[in-house]
């Protein structure tokens, strides 16, 4: 710890825990002098380190120093530290970051905040709805220093409009800080003074992105709203193009070459990077299954320009017909992707699996191959599946050993199945755009045995590299997945008991109880009802170095091994199996693997809500051609504002708001996940099908607003508001996406 202190500021000074340990046995606050005379830190230039260190601990909420100068502890002055979450109608919330209860913020509290600020705040105590109320204390760190938005002109006074609807302030432009921007163009403003109690916040326009409506636009704003690094700094690039263009003969020295196995790719018709590919074979009573995966650790190295830019991004970000990369194109493209007919350096796992699908054996190589073909997902169907003999004869050189992958394959899901392991199959879409990138149509998507395929290989690839890193005591960033929460889990037993159904397991099911239930409503007509509410009660998947298993697999150990030209965990799960194939020390201590895997976890989710908006963005844009046309739909969400609605095929979502629904009073009904009419007795449930009309699009908002239409068309007119029901949450009502990742 010394040594790590000494590296950071040059003098040693009390570390952290020694600080907070001081202040929790002394029991009350204390000033610079009397904490540094407790720490014995003497002399001009360590007093200085000392101080760095107090501010640090003071900017990430440890320490909180009060109006007389003293430092105290947080918890004993009873203050939280959180997040800003607001809301685009003027509140907000405080996320704490200790999990606990979030703090409403009232109108009056958040003009002086704004979304994604981190702070200090207060609990004040309920509001009139019974929620905890709180007041912010002070901002620890702004969340954002430049905002997106549509320039205008009011009353001769330039003020830019956030494009992120939580932003609810408008940012005044000082005088002359307009550049060249027209009123109507999509700006980045930098603010140059925060909001305070009494004024908004100003800024200067530093960058115009162009027309509201051209082409691409909603991908620009989403990687600025959203923090995304989308350029790469002084050196990446260069440090890519270093690297030849080939893999030289000598590389293939010490390692195991598989050049001559049949390995194929499998991905989809608009992949780019193929960073695994697959090969089995018959072996004994089992089979031998290789899975090579680019060796991405062996060109990027610990603290390179391109290691710290490929952390720093995380992971690749796909947007429709768009992707911002996590390392540059010559690598994920180039010399990394395990393009067809070239020799690619990568890391083997090689496993030995029984006839009932249990892994026997494994072992991991740095290898050298050659994917014979470049397969896709619907050309292995049709061979494997639909028996089309004109690609078996195509690809006749590979087809053997396709085969035995398929045998394989439903081997490794139907035990994995009788393991009891959580499979949702939710439909996915795929937009089409013309060539003025306008959306031509909504496809729907789905997964064949093909995809399932590779994804048993991956899964059991994971599996071995978990457990190889878990037995040599490995700092690993495992993937983990949690139980439902215990509110959750009430939530979903009430919902169940409505519909005669229910979830064994007592208060701690396992993976295998959601699978038989689900198993038990296959031919329910309300088996997407059921699907839905059940995923909604899961925990995220999130990296963590502390592995718990993970629930929805039903794996105890887990981690991704097999996407590392996308994935920076992945990237560190290969440098750490080829430290132990080198018999070399673990180069992350557990600490620092806690501060990575937090971090990719966060970029992960920054990564999702950015697809997620440019997606809904553009299926409102679709939908600004549909207006007046009546659309079959099923019910996706209700609220207590209402119902959303999903449109079957193109799976497009939008809102029936409760004024909507009839001349009545509807009541929400949490637990069952439905509105109910006071008078009718009118039944709006989560699953339901419905017919709607398109009444009105806001590209603004990327909002949909439907009303009913055919046989659910209300007879008496508007609906009356409910009496009761709980705040929506989510900043435009917008429901929470149901996109899976393991």
């Amino acid at each position: 710890m010394a040594e790590r202190e000494a590296a950071k500021y040059e003098f040693p000074v009390p570390s952290r825990e020694a600080i907070l340990e001081v202040l929790t046995k002394r029991g009350q606050p204390l000033d610079f002098n009397e904490l540094a005379e407790a720490l014995n830190v003497a002399g001009e230039r360590d007093q200085d380190a000392f101080g760095r260190r107090l501010r640090a601990m003071e900017r990430d909420g440890q320490l909180l120093r009060n109006r007389r100068g003293r430092y105290g502890l947080p918890s004993k002055m009873e203050m939280v530290r959180g997040r800003v979450s607001g809301h685009p109608d003027g509140f907000g919330f405080l996320i704490p970051d200790d999990g606990s209860a979030d703090l409403f913020l009232p109108p009056p509290t958040m003009r002086a905040v704004m979304h994604g600020d981190i702070v200090m705040a207060r609990e004040t105590g309920l509001d009139q709805r019974g929620r905890r109320e709180g007041v912010v204390v002070e901002v620890l760190e702004r969340g954002r220093t430049r905002v997106v938005g549509r320039y205008t002109i009011e009353q001769r006074v330039g003020l830019v409009v956030p494009e992120e609807r939580r932003l609810s302030q408008n940012i005044l432009i000082t005088p002359g800080g307009e550049g060249n921007a027209q009123p109507g163009q999509i700006v980045v403003v930098e603010i140059t003074q925060p909001p305070t109690a009494r004024t908004a916040p100003m800024g200067n326009i530093v960058e115009v992105l162009g027309e509201h409506m051209a082409p691409g636009m909603e991908i620009e704003i989403a990687k600025r709203n959203h923090d995304i690094p989308y350029e790469w700094p002084p050196g990446v690039e260069a440090e890519a193009e270093r690297f030849a263009r080939t893999v030289p003969p000598e590389a293939a020295h010490g390692r195991l070459d598989v050049r001559s196995l049949p390995l194929v790719t499998i991905d989809g018709e608009d992949a780019r990077d193929f960073d695994d590919a697959v090969y089995a074979e018959p072996k004994g009573k089992g089979y031998r299954l290789i899975v090579a995966i680019a060796d991405v650790a062996h060109y990027v190295k610990p603290a390179s320009a391109l290691d710290k830019e490929g952390l720093n991004r995380g992971n690749s970000v796909y947007f429709p017909k768009s992707v911002i990369p996590m390392l540059p194109e010559a690598l994920s493209n180039g010399l990394c992707s395990l393009n067809p007919d070239v020799d690619r350096l990568c890391t083997i796992c090689e496993m030995e699996i029984s006839p009932s699908g249990d892994i026997r054996h494994h072992q991991f190589h740095e290898g050298i191959m050659r994917s014979q073909a470049r397969l896709t997902y619907t050309q292995v169907a049709a061979m494997l599946v639909d028996r089309d003999e004109a690609l078996r004869a195509q690809y006749s050189r590979v087809l053997p050993h396709l085969e035995t992958l398929f045998t394989l394959y439903k081997i490794l899901h139907l035990a994995r199945q009788q393991r009891g392991a959580v499979d949702f199959e939710l439909p996915e879409t795929r937009i089409v755009f013309d060539d003025n990138r306008k959306i031509r149509e909504i496809v729907p998507v789905f997964r064949n045995d093909a995809h399932r395929l590779i994804e048993e290989c991956m899964l059991v690839a994971n599996v071995c590299a978990a457990e190889y890193l878990k037995k040599n005591k490995v700092p690993t960033p495992y993937r983990i997945h949690e139980v439902p929460p215990p509110d959750k889990l009430s939530d979903v037993r009430e919902f169940l008991t409505g519909l005669g159904l229910s979830l064994a397991g007592g208060d701690k099911p396992e993976a295998k109880h959601y699978a038989k239930l689900l198993k038990s409503v296959e031919q329910r007509p309300d088996r997407r009802l059921v699907e839905t509410v059940l995923l909604r009660s899961f925990s995220q998947a999130v990296y963590s170095p502390d592995n718990i298993g993970h629930f929805a697999l039903g794996f105890p150990h887990y981690t991704h091994f097999t996407s590392p030209i996308r994935r920076y965990p992945d990237l560190m799960v290969h440098r750490a199996i080829k430290r132990l194939l080198h018999r070399e020390p673990a180069e992350v201590t557990e600490d620092q693997m806690k501060v990575i895997s937090a971090h990719c976890s966060k970029t992960e989710r920054r990564a999702d809500e950015a697809t997620r908006d440019v997606v809904r963005w553009l299926k409102a844009e679709y939908m600004m051609e549909h207006i007046g046309g009546e659309f079959d739909g099923i019910i996706s969400g209700v609220t207590n504002f209402g119902i959303f609605v999903e449109l079957a095929n193109i799976f497009i979502d939008g809102l029936v708001h409760i004024t909507a629904l009839g001349n009545d009073y509807f009541q929400f009904d949490q637990a069952l996940h439905q509105l109910i009419g006071e008078r009718s007795h009118q039944k709006f449930r989560l699953g339901d099908a419905v017919r709607v009309k398109v009444v009105r699009v806001s590209l603004e908002e990327a909002r949909i607003d439907f009303e009913l239409a055919g046989s659910n068309a209300p007879a008496g007119g508007k609906a009356r508001q409910p009496r009761s029901g709980k705040d929506r949450h989510k900043p435009g009502g917008q429901r929470k996406s149901r996109r899976r990742r393991r």
